[in-house]
């Protein structure tokens, strides 16, 4: 029996003025579960750290998880500042290639309910979920990856 195709919504809330647009904009999408892909889930924005986005979301419906494992650590995402473009993906994706578990686990949590992974960069192409998409959908082919 072949497995139904599996959708991943990504996000950076970067693009979203408050906590309630983002909470919104998944709602509508359909997204049942957010798994936060970021090293550190904090923000100077207010709304978009750990506790007042678990809470938000959780008002909603939306299931919140934090997974460190897929975050980008602070020494490789100053290669992707410092303009790298290639540096900081490559760097990103050889640490990531070393927790294939943690993209299982993404794959297994997108299966079970409708998911987002977010992290907080608006343009995906800039942000290691990318790195995390591509990585993800090779290893889980059935895996589709859509921007929100």
């Amino acid at each position: 029996m072949m497995r139904a195709m599996i959708r991943l919504v990504s996000v950076g809330y970067e693009s979203f003025p408050t906590v309630d647009a983002l909470r919104d904009a998944l709602l509508a999408a359909g997204v049942e579960r957010v798994i936060d892909v970021r090293d550190l889930p904090q923000s100077r924005r207010r709304g978009f750290s750990r506790r007042a986005l678990e809470t938000a979301l959780a008002d909603a419906g939306i299931v919140y998880e934090h997974r460190r494992e897929l975050g980008n650590p602070a020494d490789i995402r100053a290669v992707y500042r410092s303009g790298d473009v290639a540096g900081g993906p490559a760097a990103y994706r050889a640490r990531l290639l070393e927790r294939a578990w943690a993209l299982d686990g993404l794959a297994d949590a997108a299966a079970e309910r409708p998911t987002a992974m977010l992290c907080l960069e608006a343009d995906q192409a800039r942000c290691h979920r990318d790195v995390i998409a591509e990585e993800l959908v090779r290893r889980h082919p059935g895996v589709r990856v859509v921007p929100l």
